[in-house]
């Protein structure tokens, strides 16, 4: 529209759609046109992240990020709700124990992370995972103190949370920040550790994941591109000070 007359533009913008004005631009423009297909809808494909389709896409980062650090889930090993990733991913372990404040799991530990003076010991664990948990937990600074505390000098936490995905619902979802923020509570409540807080996904994988795709709709070639500005799924590598 750039080549056209100041009288044709006022035309085109006073009589045609606004829908209409915008196609005009990005014609004139050269820019892309969306084909929707079966996109154009406001029902996800899946309202159960994709579980009932295959694997949930956020769970291909996280998968790959406990891949990644599998040398550290090993010992004396807590996990939130069940020990399913200890299993997968831990080697040599020597206990492995859970916690969680609902008492359908049977946790070791019955309590909630924010609260855990008087329940799990001190300094006691070398690694402590917490997949997909940190977005639901509500005093969010005390438990990540919390969890530091739990684990041994020289110990590990692998955490990861919802950025770009589904809100659970059933549970009140309280966080979904960007690496940044993440990056700005882990350094006020781990102030002498070091945490690597890494951010995973692209505007394809966002889309997907809001849409309840399962990752395996997906080429690998496509998830790994790395887009900061469309985080799904931000991980959390604190390691204590010996």
């Amino acid at each position: 529209m750039n080549g056209m007359s100041p009288a044709l533009r006022t035309w085109i913008k006073v009589n045609l759609p606004p829908r209409w004005v915008v196609r005009l631009r990005c014609f004139a423009r050269g820019l892309g046109s969306p084909r929707w297909g079966n996109l154009r809808r406001v029902r996800p494909f899946s309202d159960n992240f994709g579980f009932d389709r295959g694997t949930p896409l956020d769970r291909y980062y996280l998968h790959q990020f406990f891949q990644r650090h599998r040398a550290h889930i090993t010992g004396r090993v807590l996990e939130i709700q069940n020990t399913g990733y200890t299993v997968r991913f831990g080697h040599d372990v020597i206990e492995a124990h859970t916690l969680d404040i609902n008492p359908v799991f049977k946790p070791t530990y019955l309590c909630d992370l924010a609260h855990i003076d008087d329940c799990v010991p001190e300094g006691h664990y070398d690694c402590f995972l917490l997949p997909n948990t940190l977005c639901v937990l509500r005093d969010i600074e005390r438990c990540l103190r919390n969890a530091l505390r739990i684990v041994r000098p020289g110990g590990v936490i692998l955490a990861s949370t919802a950025a770009l995905v589904p809100l659970t619902g059933d549970v009140p979802d309280y966080w979904h920040l960007s690496a940044d923020g993440w990056r700005e509570l882990t350094r006020r409540a781990w102030p002498d550790t070091t945490a690597q807080v890494e951010g995973h996904g692209n505007c394809l994988a966002a889309v997907a994941a809001m849409l309840g795709l399962a990752h395996e709709e997906l080429d690998p070639a496509e998830l790994n591109v790395y887009d900061a500005r469309f985080p799904v799924l931000v991980t959390v590598f604190g390691h204590r000070s010996a």
